[in-house]
């Protein structure tokens, strides 16, 4: 069971997400909040698997509230994903920097929805489509292939063949098929190039890939 706590202001919006994922019996929405700061309270209370989080809120938005849930040790197994209509670049790069493990936007199709909740229960990693393309925008325009990232130079080629197709945008087991590799050996491969690069998360490495002219289209 992957347990949830909703934090929107828009009583509307949190009705309609706590509906549809109920429809779901291995989903169980156990709170909600209308702004950040009661976010945090309820998260702290109930520990939930995954905190599906609103950015612009009164008295604590989506950023400093995510901050604050990431910075207390009792709340390691909570992942946030924020939920949002806004796609502007400095939302994006704030929310991945304050430890969001997945940012979608409210548009995002309903099967999809419930099958981010149990990913990010997971702790799998997850962008909406228009949003891994504007991540990978972000890093084009910062100099693809104008400068490698020198770091990359631990790397062997496997583990550079494998960055790039995460600079695709490719999932693990489309690496895997890729690759000729195992699910398994594909997902070690991405956490001992995290580790080398000293790299947070997986929209970090599409970046470095970006950068380093790794993915040329």
């Amino acid at each position: 069971m992957t347990s949830v706590v909703l934090v929107d202001d828009q009583d509307l919006v949190r009705t309609g997400v706590r509906t549809l994922l109920s429809r779901d019996p291995s989903i169980d929405v156990v709170a909600e909040a209308t702004d950040g700061r009661r976010g945090v309270e309820a998260v702290r209370k109930y520990r939930p698997d995954v905190v599906l989080m609103d950015l612009r809120m009164p008295v604590m938005d989506g950023i400093e509230a995510t901050r604050a849930i990431r910075a207390d040790e009792r709340l390691v197994g909570t992942n946030v994903v924020v939920l949002t209509t806004f796609d502007d670049d400095t939302d994006i790069v704030d929310a991945i920097r304050a430890g969001a493990i997945g940012y979608l936007l409210k548009n995002t199709p309903r099967e999809e929805l419930r099958e981010a909740m149990l990913r990010a229960g997971r702790g799998e990693r997850l962008l909406s489509p228009a949003i891994a393309e504007r991540v990978m925008d972000m890093a084009a325009a910062g100099g693809a292939a104008s400068s490698p990232d020198p770091r990359l130079a631990a790397l062997s080629g496997r583990e550079l063949e494998v960055l790039a197709r995460v600079g695709h945008g490719d999932t693990n087991d489309e690496i895997a098929a890729a690759l000729h590799l195992s699910p398994a050996t594909a997902r070690t491969y991405v956490s001992r190039i995290l580790t080398k690069l000293g790299a947070r998360d997986r929209p970090e490495l599409i970046v470095v890939a970006h950068r380093s002219g790794l993915v040329t289209f």
